[in-house]
């Protein structure tokens, strides 16, 4: 098993994913995040800023999604004194603050296109001006970004500008769903049951075999977000040493069992999509569309087989 500063996981898909972080850590492009919801995409950011050259310098994090355009566009680059109203003092922004180190902007998607315009231009030119300011300044920063949405389907509506997706796409990594590594649920739950021993007076050991059982067979639509949800549940009914089925919530202790083909169809629909999209990315290059997956070129081939897929056919739809 390997740990790579928050992650945690012995599954294969996570071994070839922490090697993939490792050799990411070591350039200076950008790079893309891209999963589903609650699979760790702020950890792995952290995990490439922690693991680079940069490591001594700033990690500053924005969520683009929680601002209106004025207030993201202030927040990035800063502003001078009378910029707008309510400006009344000057301001540095995010770029500068981060300066010899990394920017995580996450929900990169979310971006309002005039922003973005002024995002490129930082990126080709490695300069920023302050909202209201007409001298450029010069910064010093990798940007990482990351993003549950499908940047692709997003140019192809107009709300993601195509140069802008090219520059900050030198890296894409994908994050892997829990449902791709069920051999880390044991290990997860048992981390958050220790969590949560600390946050309360409860001292309990771990999880039985069957509550294991039913939480390894559920599909976790939320990912590890859900299944930090699913054991503060639990706390709040156990007051034995064990978690046990009765004490988990009723989706996977009770009905995981009978819903089991039915999410075990839903996820392998899952699996099927995003290796399409990941070959249409790369114009079905198996190895390159592994990379952008986290999982080896062998996974690929296999998962070709087994959902039936026609590559030829897929590339041109």
């Amino acid at each position: 098993m390997k740990d790579i500063i928050g992650l945690t996981g012995k599954a294969p898909v996570m071994q070839i994913f922490f090697e993939l972080i490792e050799k990411v850590a070591m350039a200076d492009a950008p790079v893309v995040i891209t999963g589903q919801r609650s699979t760790g995409k702020e950890l792995v950011a952290r995990a490439i800023h922690d693991l680079s050259p940069r490591r001594r310098g700033p990690f500053i994090k924005v969520n683009c999604a929680a601002f209106n355009e004025n207030l993201l566009e202030s927040g990035l680059f800063g502003h001078v004194k009378g910029a707008f109203t309510g400006a009344n003092n000057p301001r540095i922004g995010h770029f500068e603050a981060a300066y010899g180190g990394t920017i995580f902007l996450d929900e990169i998607g979310d971006i309002p296109p005039a922003t973005q315009i002024k995002l490129l231009r930082t990126l080709e030119e490695n300069e920023i001006e302050r909202v209201g300011a007409h001298h450029p300044i010069k910064i010093d920063v990798r940007i990482v970004s990351a993003t549950h949405k499908n940047l692709e389907e997003l140019i192809a509506h107009g709300r993601l500008r195509e140069d802008l997706y090219f520059r900050i796409n030198v890296f894409p990594i994908t994050c892997p769903p829990l449902c791709d590594r069920t051999e880390d649920i044991p290990i997860i739950v048992q981390h958050l049951i220790q969590r949560n021993n600390l946050k309360t007076d409860k001292n309990i050991t771990g999880a039985t075999p069957e509550a294991i059982e039913k939480m390894t067979a559920y599909a976790w639509p939320g990912n590890v977000r859900e299944l930090r949800n699913a054991i503060d549940y639990a706390f709040v009914l156990c007051s034995s040493t064990y978690i046990g089925i009765k004490h988990l919530p009723a989706a996977i202790g009770l009905n995981a069992s009978n819903t089991s083909n039915n999410i075990i169809d839903k996820v392998n629909l899952g699996k099927r999509a995003e290796l399409i999209r990941a070959l249409r990315q790369t114009g079905g290059n198996r190895s390159e569309a592994a990379r952008i997956l986290g999982i080896s070129r062998v996974t690929v081939w296999k998962q070709i087989k087994k959902f039936g897929i026609n590559i030829p056919r897929e590339l041109t739809v």
